[in-house]
């Protein structure tokens, strides 16, 4: 393939058990591949992922066969706090992975970076203050050089309180989750973010669950990295899956490689967007040479 690929919205978990506005998310017994997700049960992992745990050394052996080379690891509040287990795998495998604490005050942020983690991860759809509250935290990333993964609403609600924290905190890295929740109309006012400093990335993860009703090869998931490119640069977006959940639908491989196969991209706007923005941004360095292996099938 020949080109450096990074993946910037994963997530990893030793146990789901949480409670987010009342309502239960926990692995189901029984069947660790699915979990009770907001009451309601649900295929949470791929089938064949039996003890709910969804561990750093699984993904490693997926990414290996998709030749990914570094994955950035965000959290959302539906999994619970995962620092601990984040701060071992950044530990255990520093050149595969960025990891990202959770964290929602001052204190919180202090001992994530204490501990050795980068980057924070806030989920702010989940958050229903507003996000100038959050100031102190952004502030403290700033002058820490930390990363700040941030999940909008689906709607306009924090676009504003947004570009609030952007124009506050010019130095601080940020990157916009889901593609600025690419299929509602808050699509375009989430990218432009990117253009508000110069340091704002958006990321695709979940671009395929966004788009599952059209599946494979999402055609209009391709157009809409088109018209983003057209609205902010190719250097401003970077490629993520959301992994494990939305390869319960289809093949980790497959979350990119309907990107390679386009024909409304360039080759050297599919590698910025693959691998190379997110290696500037994120800092990854030996990163490994992954060979292709072929199936037995082949």
């Amino acid at each position: 393939m020949g080109k450096l690929i990074i993946d910037a919205h994963t997530h990893l978990w030793l146990k789901q058990d949480t409670k987010v506005g009342g309502k239960t998310v926990r692995t189901c017994d029984g069947n660790g591949s699915r979990s009770i997700f907001m009451d309601e049960e649900v295929q949470m992992l791929p089938p064949f992922m039996t003890d709910g745990r969804n561990t750093a050394e699984v993904f490693l052996s997926n990414m290996d066969y998709a030749q990914v080379g570094g994955a950035v690891v965000v959290q959302e509040v539906i999994d619970g706090n995962q620092n601990e287990y984040l701060l071992q795998v950044q530990q255990r495998y520093p050149d595969r992975f960025f990891c990202m604490g959770m964290a929602f005050t001052l204190e919180e942020a202090k001992t994530v970076l204490t501990n050795g983690l980068k980057g924070i991860a806030i989920p702010g759809h989940r958050v229903a203050e507003p996000l100038h509250n959050l100031m102190p935290v952004f502030k403290f990333m700033e002058a820490n050089g930390m990363v700040l993964s941030m999940c909008l609403a689906d709607s306009e609600r924090q676009v504003e309180e947004m570009r609030e924290v952007i124009q506050e905190c010019p130095d601080l890295k940020v990157a916009i989750g889901h593609f600025g929740f690419v299929t509602t109309p808050s699509f375009k006012s989430q990218v432009m973010l990117a253009r508000e400093g110069r340091n704002v990335t958006v990321e695709s993860g979940g671009i395929t669950w966004l788009y599952n009703s059209e599946f494979y090869p999402y055609p209009s998931a391709v157009r809409s990295i088109r018209e983003a490119a057209d609205w902010v640069g190719m250097d401003r977006l970077m490629w993520g899956s959301d992994y494990p959940r939305t390869i319960t639908a289809i093949t980790y491989k497959m979350s990119y490689d309907f990107i390679c196969k386009s024909k409304e991209l360039t080759e050297a706007e599919k590698a910025m967007f693959l691998g190379e923005n997110a290696c500037k941004f994120y800092g990854f360095k030996n990163l490994p040479d992954l060979p292709y292996i072929k199936n037995m099938s082949e």
